[in-house]
């Protein structure tokens, strides 16, 4: 009974470990290609594992990459909330445009220190014409349009936005702009830390100054 109970837990942890393995080498296949280029067999050889132990993870490819897409979203925003508790960062103090340079910025550092998943992000950002990015989005649950509309909804009331402005059309833009940053700050100068806070700091002002008051 004792060595029984023994090879369950030997398993559950050699299990755990190739699962690791497969999570490093399908992040760094993602990282490298999109979607649909990503191959799973190349996952499968550089994790080192056979096929079986793979899907006694994942039902396939696309299940996979929701998985690390999904870890790579919970991770930053832990380390947002951990960093904003850990300097008693007082949101309501601030406007909309302000609250956005302090996500930026947390925003920054977490892709210093995490730059895989980072890359990984900006990868997915890549896919909006193909359905991945539409299943991502249900599956992630509360999307960037639904916390950029009720984030709109407070900044409005809060009297942030000019009264000029429709809050469907302040939405537009705004949404317009964040999904499409990396499109326009693509360089590899672009990623680094410093000139990535620059970049977003200036993005956020140009927003203040055309939609503020």
């Amino acid at each position: 009974m004792i060595l029984k109970i023994f090879e369950v837990d030997f398993m559950k942890k050699k299990s755990f470990e190739r699962k690791k393995e497969l999570l490093d080498a399908a992040l760094n296949e993602f990282t490298m290609k999109n979607y649909e280029n990503a191959s799973l067999n190349t996952i499968i050889k550089n994790a080192g594992i056979s096929k079986g132990t793979f899907y006694y993870h994942f039902q396939d490819k696309q299940a996979l990459y929701l998985y690390l897409l999904e870890n790579a979203n919970k991770a930053k925003w832990e380390f947002m909330n951990r960093q904003i508790k850990e300097n008693n960062t007082d949101f309501q103090e601030k406007d909309i445009f302000e609250g956005f340079k302090i996500q930026a910025q947390l925003g920054m550092e977490f892709a210093t220190l995490f730059p895989k998943y980072h890359r990984l992000s900006m990868m997915f950002a890549n896919e909006k014409d193909n359905q991945i990015y539409e299943d991502a989005k249900r599956v992630l649950g509360l999307t960037a349009e639904v916390m950029m509309d009720e984030m709109v909804q407070k900044a409005i009331k809060n009297g942030d936005f000019d009264s000029r402005f429709s809050k469907d059309f302040i939405l537009k833009v705004m949404n317009f702009l964040f999904l499409n940053f990396n499109e326009i700050f693509g360089t590899e100068e672009d990623f680094k830390l410093e000139k990535m806070v620059q970049n977003l700091n200036n993005y956020v002002d140009f927003m203040k100054n055309g939609l503020g008051k």
